[in-house]
């Protein structure tokens, strides 16, 4: 109920039992973990600070490499952070100038979410001072945050990143949902992503939602059981219930 292996050919009514059943775990899910650049914001965090920072056009293209699975995520994310080494000061202002923009629907879906005592945790190789902001703004506890955390000397200056944060590498979101698991008892557990890294974490996920309200990723799109453009697609869902 993940997704579908590349080499599989499968009839239109069988794909169509399967986006089924994907759908019935969503609703009755006891968990949903959503990814949160291009998914639960518009942008893609890192990709903003490149820019604020003045080196944008390099760190775009890594980040489409990693969405894309082309490279490991870890390799990507230690390429990307080399180059635009931001202190901590700068990623203050960031937040503040141009803080992160809600993806439409978002909102009144984790509140939905909420309503129905689904927890909800945001799971993100992006960092956790920007998915902070993000979960206040949706009243996730912060310790429902998985994220990666960016390491500063004690002037301000870039030191790199938490390479121990299991969202700090490829499958790293697998490893999150598999202790959630554990640590809660968990029996529906669904994630919802844009990118491979998301997809990847299907098991031990229950079930995959693949988004592209803000950006398209074709290996996503295809391999998805089901796939959204909008988050009111989730909430007519359960409204079903």
């Amino acid at each position: 109920v993940c997704k579908l292996p590349t080499s599989t050919v499968a009839t239109c009514s069988f794909r169509l039992d399967l986006k089924t059943s994907t759908k019935e775990i969503f609703r009755r899910a006891d968990a949903v973990c959503f990814d949160v650049d291009s998914t639960v914001i518009r942008e893609e965090g890192i990709d903003e600070l490149a820019k604020f920072c003045g080196v944008g056009d390099a760190v775009t293209e890594m980040t489409r490499k990693a969405m894309g699975g082309s490279v490991t995520f870890k390799t990507a994310l230690t390429e990307r952070l080399s180059i635009i080494r931001c202190s901590r000061e700068q990623v203050n202002k960031l937040i503040t100038d141009h803080p992160p923009q809600l993806t439409a629907g978002i909102k009144e879906l984790v509140d939905t979410l909420h309503q129905r005592s689904v927890k909800v945790f945001l799971v993100s190789g992006g960092f956790r001072c920007i998915v902070e902001h993000v979960a206040t703004q949706l009243n996730i506890p912060l310790h429902h945050v998985y994220a990666n955390r960016l390491k500063f000397y004690f002037n301000g200056e870039f030191a790199g990143f938490d390479e121990t944060q299991p969202t700090s590498e490829s499958n790293g979101k697998g490893k999150v949902i598999s202790m959630l698991k554990e640590k809660h008892g968990f029996k529906n557990v669904v994630m919802i992503g844009d990118g491979a890294t998301d997809l990847e974490a299907c098991p031990p996920a229950n079930a995959f939602i693949g988004f592209g309200g803000n950006v398209v990723r074709q290996q996503v799109k295809e391999r998805s059981l089901w796939y959204i453009t909008s988050f009111r697609e989730l909430l007519k869902e359960l409204e079903k219930i």
